[in-house]
């Protein structure tokens, strides 16, 4: 999810003022200091995300004529970032400036047809697709214990040797407050997020059995308790290659090749821009990747 989005929320406003059959005298607020009409507003909000939000639209109405992504591609999207973050979906959403579920479904597919856009012109050989799937991992969902050295380490594995739940531990004692909040819960671990995470603590996370709880695990941030509480199966090579080619695709995409792929679309679409303030926003493209 990349910070521009943000802008986006302001992107229906700017254009719907603009679209208004009101007079521009009509009155948004009163004061004594004086008044602020719709076109006060307007020329505000064009100047502040004017060429941000126009690009947005066009790009949407462009891509939306060729290109589309059904309900049941943007849920499966939001539900797999959904099980990525875990409890922390809420928080994200926030942090990153969403309103709501809906707000970020419409800035995702936007992306989504961007991708599509722009994937139809990347390659990938048979071996790709292999070794992709050679080095392909199942889903695993962690939660985690961090403490700062090994004696405290060792001394919350006994405390969960003997019956203490993880969940009560973790909110008691983990070091990483933001997991702790939610008994030690760091959502799913798949091939897409996994580097995000540090090398020995993926590792050992992949060792363990469904519901085992890990000797005290070194990593760069201290010792880490580890239990893995769901783990996928691995399909077949048959099975998976349609999300494998989707994949590795996507791991190839660049926003050189997003940039470039929507140019080609907005020339086919014979695209242009009437506001003279605003004739400058379709110049330089944002690339979207979800």
């Amino acid at each position: 999810m990349k910070k521009w989005i943000l802008a986006l929320t302001m992107a229906g406003a700017v254009l719907a003022l603009g679209a208004c059959n009101q007079s521009s005298s009509d009155t948004v607020a009163e004061s004594k200091a004086g008044d602020v009409t719709q076109e006060d507003l307007y020329n505000t909000m064009k100047d502040r995300y004017g060429e941000q939000a126009l690009q947005q639209l066009v790009y949407e109405k462009v891509l939306s004529k060729k290109y589309k992504v059904t309900d049941k591609e943007l849920d499966a999207k939001v539900a797999d970032l959904k099980e990525q973050l875990g409890t922390n979906f809420d928080a994200t959403l926030a942090q990153y400036g969403y309103k709501d579920e809906s707000d970020l479904k419409k800035t995702m597919k936007l992306g989504m047809l961007q991708e599509k856009a722009a994937m139809k012109n990347v390659k990938v050989t048979d071996k790709e697709l292999k070794d992709y799937y050679a080095s392909y991992q199942p889903d695993i969902k962690v939660r985690h214990i961090l403490v700062k050295d090994e004696k405290t380490a060792l001394d919350i594995k006994k405390q969960l040797d003997g019956g203490a739940k993880f969940a009560d531990v973790a909110k008691k004692s983990s070091t990483d407050t933001a997991s702790a909040a939610n008994g030690g819960d760091l959502g799913t671990i798949t091939n897409t997020n996994k580097d995000q995470y540090d090398a020995d603590f993926i590792k050992a996370a992949y060792a363990l059995k469904v519901n085992e709880i890990s000797a005290p695990v070194k990593s760069q941030f201290g010792y880490h308790i580890i239990q893995v509480t769901e783990k996928k199966e691995k399909k077949s090579y048959n099975d998976m290659k349609s999300d494998i080619e989707y994949q590795v695709k996507s791991s190839k995409l660049t926003s050189d090749d997003i940039n470039k792929a929507m140019q080609t679309e907005l020339k086919s679409a014979n695209v242009k821009i009437n506001d003279e303030d605003l004739k400058n926003a379709l110049d330089t493209t944002t690339a979207t990747q979800q």
